[in-house]
């Protein structure tokens, strides 16, 4: 494999349904001990969505996949469960074949990478999980826990369009959900740009990992077990939107002060209309992981 940290090589493990695609960037053999592979990954987020954070660790091999259900691996309409995204993790860096690597792991992927650190700590070095996006560590789990069921209901009834509005109001939210959040109206779909037409399609990555990963109760034990090999992280601009709050109540309850990064939810890509910090997102990272 080249050593250009800008090459970049396709693979795959497992067959059917269970193929798992990711990305290398650069030569797994430079990999040490002190500076093992960087695995950055979301989930629903494929790999593309990482493609500007990864650009900054040029001094390492960056891995970067698609998750179960996403982008270039086999669709479903099935639920995805924070363990098989856990199993398709230990997949990907047991075939690497370099031994522990560093991790960051973003929105549902900070949910699963807290999954893999409970599951499977001798994969991982660092473990930097950014605002991760479950709802049960909150003082309001109850009702967004109501919310996703009925976002469900939504999804199955009505199609992708009036879910993901509901999904978007909920994520924009500032603080605690009210008890009356499910009396207010639906919102409307073209609000966002979404369509209200029913497609009959029902293979979105983002609304099958619910509500596994919304519901993922982290084993805080096992994450105190890991000492200063864990970090929680939060976006400044994130204010008390879900997973950021999510990201503080973990910390607490492990016993760890949250580190802030800069920019929001995804400020470590560009999005249309969602401009990040890829290069500070990158800083910070590096300060973190060492």
């Amino acid at each position: 494999m080249s050593t250009d940290a800008t090459t970049l090589l396709t693979r795959t493990v497992g067959t059917g349904d269970d193929v798992i695609t990711y990305d290398i960037r650069g030569d797994l053999a430079t990999a040490t001990t002190e500076r093992p592979p960087l695995f950055l990954f979301g989930a629903p987020m494929g790999a593309s969505g990482f493609a500007a954070l990864a650009g900054f660790f040029t001094d390492r091999p960056v891995i970067t996949y698609d998750p179960r259900g996403a982008d270039r691996n086999p669709l479903g309409t099935t639920d995805i469960t924070v363990q098989q995204h856990v199993d398709d993790l230990h997949r990907v860096i047991s075939a690497l074949e370099t031994g522990p690597v560093d991790a960051f792991g973003n929105s549902g992927g900070g949910v699963t990478l807290l999954a893999l650190a409970t599951a499977h700590p001798e994969d991982l070095r660092r473990v930097v999980a950014h605002e991760p996006a479950t709802g049960a560590v909150l003082p309001d789990a109850d009702r967004i826990g109501a919310v996703i069921d009925d976002m469900k209901r939504t999804y199955a009834e009505q199609g992708e369009g009036a879910a993901m509005a509901k999904f978007v109001q909920l994520v924009m939210l500032q603080g605690e959900l009210p008890a009356d959040y499910l009396d207010q109206p639906a919102p409307d779909p073209a609000m966002f740009g979404m369509p209200a037409v029913d497609d009959g399609v029902r293979t979105n990555p983002l609304l099958r990992n619910m509500p596994s990963v919304t519901s993922y109760a982290p084993d805080i034990d096992a994450l105190r077990a890991l000492g200063d090999r864990l970090a929680i992280g939060f976006g400044v601009e994130s204010g008390d939107a879900m997973a950021a709050r999510a990201a503080r109540a973990i910390a607490a309850a492990v016993g760890i002060h949250p580190v802030e990064f800069p920019s929001h939810h995804g400020g470590f890509s560009d999005q249309p209309g969602m401009p990040g910090d890829p290069a500070g997102v990158a800083a910070r990272l590096r300060e973190v992981i060492g």
